[in-house]
């Protein structure tokens, strides 16, 4: 059976999201509505169906999901313009940051179904971190083509409650940038050190590649993990100390994904 999507919204989340998509099911058809024509030309290159307007989508469509990937600043007007998708019988995926269930749901029509949804980057490549939380009147049919979409982007996690979404956001949503800026630190460290660039951006990009790979497929904790490449007295337990300090480094990560827990809450207020 070919499922029918809406995509609104195609930048880089939207796109990583819709290359895993059709990657996943070639059959899938799959109509974005995208402003910017680089971003159409893009989408229709995947093999999607491309709009600039949500007005100009066909009148009798009737898609078996609508995911909205838009700014969060952008989730009211899009949402003012979707309810002749609504009453088509479509569920929606938000992955607006911040943006609540309720919120969502006090635009569209009473009884719409909807999910909310804290992808990350990493669907470009297959392996992004998509956690679901789901309205109460969502079907199961509509869960498990959502969690079968999703999954062809990387690894998918429901929760139940909520309020744990901003802490998600903190987490995974924004964690890869925390990973993209480390690498950056390590290259420098390294230039600083003597390396040439290129080298020691290969040593920064390939370690935290290998050590990301050895964590997710070993089957013991990080922790033990560390200890194994630790020798007492040696050049790792000497860097060790400066992070590990009076826990500096896992107080400034504390601090970090508190600050963007705590803009995800702010962003859900002015949504």
């Amino acid at each position: 059976m070919t499922h029918s999507l809406v995509l609104i919204g195609c930048g880089n989340m939207g796109f990583a999201m819709l290359k895993g998509w059709l990657e996943h099911d070639p059959t899938l058809n799959v109509q974005v509505v995208e402003p910017f024509e680089a971003f159409r030309d893009r989408a229709a290159a995947a093999g999607a169906t491309t709009v600039p307007e949500i007005t100009d989508l066909p009148r009798d469509l009737a898609p078996d999901l609508v995911v909205l990937a838009v700014k969060p600043q952008m989730i009211a007007p899009v949402l003012h313009q979707c309810g002749d998708l609504a009453k088509s019988g479509a569920a929606f995926i938000s992955v607006a940051a911040g943006i609540t269930i309720a919120a969502v749901a006090a635009a569209l029509p009473q009884g719409t179904p909807i999910i909310r949804c804290m992808p990350n980057t990493p669907a470009a490549i297959g392996e992004g971190m998509m956690v679901l939380c789901a309205a109460g009147n969502v079907s199961q049919v509509a869960k498990t083509l959502t969690e079968s979409l999703l999954s062809a982007s990387g690894a998918v996690a429901w929760i139940d409650n909520e309020s744990l979404m901003d802490a998600v956001t903190a987490i995974s949503g924004s964690g890869p940038a925390y990973v993209f800026h480390f690498i950056e630190a390590l290259t420098t460290a390294g230039q600083d050190l003597g390396l040439p660039k290129e080298t020691a951006s290969l040593l920064a990009r390939q370690t935290v590649a290998g050590a990301g790979r050895m964590a997710q497929a070993s089957e013991v904790p990080p922790a033990i993990l560390r200890e194994q490449v630790t020798s007492p007295g040696g050049t790792t337990a000497a860097a060790l100390a400066v992070f590990m300090n009076e826990d500096r480094l896992r107080r400034l990560v504390a601090e970090a994904a508190t600050a963007a827990r705590d803009r995800s809450i702010e962003l859900g207020r002015k949504g």
